[in-house]
This record gives C-alpha cells, structure tokens and sequence, in this order.
C-alpha cells in the first residue's frame, strides 16, 4: 500500500506512480529525482498550496518553519504572479538545496526566487502584500505566524500542530470540544476579531491527523 502519509522518503523507484501530465505529478516527479523528502511532506504540501490559493493569490510568500522549502516552491508554481518567497526555519534540513535545485531545473523561472534562510521569522519579516503560510509550525509557533500576518494585515494559511494544552488559548471552551480543537477555534475566531475573512478546511486526514487548515485574509 502506498500510504500518502507514510515518512518513507521518495525516491526513484517511486517515479512510475506518476505518470501523469499534471502539475502534481510532474512535481512528484522532481521530489522522487531529488531522493530526499518524506513522501508525507509532498502531499502535505500540495495540499496546503492548492486550497490556500483558490482564494490568496500574489504575494511574496513568506514559508515558516518551512523546511525543504517545497510549500513555498508550489505557491510559486500555482501561481507565477507571486514574485518571490523566502523560507524560514532554525533548522533547514542539509538537502534543501538539492531539493530546490531540481525543481529549478525542472521550472527555470524559479531560479533566483526562493530565498532560505536558517533562523526563525523575525518581527519585521512581514510586509503588507505578502501571503504567510506555514504547514505544522508546533506549538505557540502558529499563533506567533498569525500574529505576524496580522501586524502586517497579510493574508496567512496555517496547518497548527502540537497543540500545547498548558500554554495554548482554548477559549474556556474544552467542556464542549477537545482541547486541540478548542484552540484552533479560538485561532480563527482571532483573526476574525481582527477583520479578517476565514476560511476552514481540512486535507485529508490520511496524510495527517493534523489537518485542519486555516486560511485568513483581511477583508475588503
């Protein structure tokens, strides 16, 4: 069985499961060639940038806790108006660099536009214009992403996980709901507080448990 949420790494032997002439499958096709990413992180990835750009589209996108940097490259690829994006993470895995060099080989108009950087988002990151996202910043992470966004009046896209029950916000709303949920829910009433319009989704739950996705934009 080919699990999509399996952390398997893809490699060249998985190249004949994507055939196709689609986007997804030419990438794939690139991440098999590079050797280097979890097979969850792919599909994680596609999904997490389809959704969010059916409704964000342009921007700098600025990737947190971004690792092999494929979330950025997909918003760059569904949607070549964005003219730039910058990955940040304390902790860029080694074959980054290989990942991206395939798939700037693949689309050469993504040579020059992803800049990595190997630190955590700064407070002054976030400009006005830019789409954050962020696929599994843990923890307090996710509120930091979204505080971010906001202080700018970006648009954001987060995927929350380890959701730290001791430290997190749940709204005093863990008698109803799981804590978890609880604070997710008080993740999206926030930035409708702050005049945002949000969107609720979820990838499927057999890449991730993890999969409710949170899409806010400033509204109009």
């Amino acid at each position: 069985m080919f699990a999509h949420g399996s952390k398997e790494r893809l490699s060249t032997h998985d190249l004949a499961r994507f055939p196709g002439a689609t986007l997804f499958d030419r990438v794939a096709r690139a991440v098999c060639a590079a050797d280097c990413l979890p097979r969850k992180e792919l599909y994680e990835a596609w999904e997490v940038a389809r959704r969010t750009r059916r409704h964000v589209r342009g921007g700098r996108i600025i990737d947190v806790a971004g690792g092999h940097g494929l979330l950025a490259h997909l918003m760059l690829l569904l949607d070549d108006t964005s003219p730039e994006a910058l990955v940040v993470d304390p902790a860029i895995p080694p074959s980054a660099a290989t990942l991206h060099a395939v798939l700037r080989d693949s689309w050469p108009r993504l040579a020059g536009r992803v800049r990595v950087e190997g630190r955590p988002l700064a407070a002054d990151d976030v400009r006005a214009g830019d789409v954050v996202v962020s696929a599994h910043a843990c923890g307090e992470l996710t509120d930091h992403v979204i505080g971010a966004a906001l202080h700018a009046r970006a648009p954001v896209a987060v995927l929350p996980c380890c959701h730290d029950l001791d430290t997190g916000d749940a709204g005093g709303l863990t008698g109803w709901v799981d804590g978890p949920l609880a604070i997710d829910l008080v993740r999206a009433a926030r930035l409708r507080a702050a005049g945002y319009q949000v969107r609720t989704q979820t990838i499927p739950d057999a890449i991730t448990p993890k999969n409710r996705l949170l899409i806010g934009q400033p509204a109009p």
